[in-house]
């Protein structure tokens, strides 16, 4: 079996170094996306013995899809997020799993989210994300601007746990809400999504995230503040779509329709969403959950829609 890696990084130059750690102790082929970096994370990179591929920042979907052609040779391949990264236990599992690959296309991981508010380190939440694709199922496509799930398919799980540097400021999650709530609200409606009623996402929501997830449980005002901005987004994402409908947002909607994603993505960082490419984040030591960087943006699926 031979495993392919890959990481899709801005300027990530604090929180990439455990990734790109993570990747090379047990990938045989190894590729980084490059969608714009100005800290030297491309340098990085290549230190650590990756191809670096370079495109203009286009959404996760069209990312995820040049790493994959980039990676042609792999029968598998494993990916990480530029804040993930795996632990002793985790890479031997996956050492196991080359010697013997399972039947199933799919593979997820447990992913621990941690988060870092007011000067303390606690884990938010456990999710269970895909991390390992066999090639001939690794399909991800320009049209996943918001929602990258692959299509459905057979998954084990070897019971290994991914890392995931998830929240270090409740305004910045908040933010990141905003603009992910217009991006979805977009995508959506071209496929012909109709709104639901904001108030029953709020109480459908903040039910699933405190509840069903266990946040309640933790005790912790912090975590309950990331439960609402959670429940918020669904709330948002609504609320948006039906100012889409309404015409509100036609300029947006003519860049995705015409799949000019690049300019998409250019139109939101010229207006007060911030540009949804992965911004930077200062430092991070391997072994450790890295020591308060800033806000990571990340518009993939991973956050709010699970795998």
């Amino acid at each position: 079996m031979r495993l392919g890696g890959y990481v899709i990084h801005s300027s990530n130059a604090g929180t990439l170094r455990p990734c790109l750690d993570s990747l090379a102790a047990v990938c045989d082929d190894l590729v980084a996306v490059d969608t714009g970096s100005t800290d030297g994370s491309d340098a990085l990179a290549t230190a650590r013995g990756f191809r670096v591929v370079r495109c203009r920042w286009e959404g996760y979907g069209a990312a995820r899809a040049q790493a994959v052609a980039a990676l042609a040779p792999c029968d598998w391949i494993l990916f990480l997020d530029s804040d993930e990264w795996l632990e002793e236990p985790a890479l031997e599992a996956i050492r196991r799993l080359k010697a013997a690959p399972p039947d199933a296309p799919y593979v997820e991981l447990i992913r621990r989210n941690w988060a870092e508010l007011g000067g303390k380190r606690f884990l938010y939440r456990r999710e269970h994300p895909i991390r390992l694709v066999r090639r001939d199922h690794a399909r991800w496509d320009r049209s996943m601007i918001v929602h990258e799930s692959l299509p459905p398919g057979r998954t084990a799980s070897i019971g290994a746990s991914v890392e995931h540097l998830f929240a270090t400021s409740l305004d910045g999650m908040r933010t990141k809400v905003d603009r992910y709530a217009l991006l979805w609200a977009l995508r959506h409606h071209l496929d012909g999504r109709r709104a639901k009623w904001p108030p029953a996402q709020w109480i459908a929501h903040l039910f699933r995230e405190l509840v069903m997830k266990g946040v309640l449980l933790s005790g912790r005002t912090d975590a309950w503040r990331l439960a609402v901005a959670f429940a918020r987004y669904h709330v948002r994402k609504y609320e948006l779509l039906r100012e889409v409908a309404a015409g509100r947002h036609d300029d947006l909607l003519k860049l995705l329709r015409e799949d000019r994603l690049g300019e998409l993505f250019d139109a939101l960082a010229g207006t007060a969403q911030p540009a949804l490419a992965p911004p930077a984040a200062p430092g991070a030591n391997r072994g450790a959950v890295p020591a308060a960087p800033g806000a990571r943006y990340e518009p993939g699926a991973g956050a709010f829609e699970g795998k």
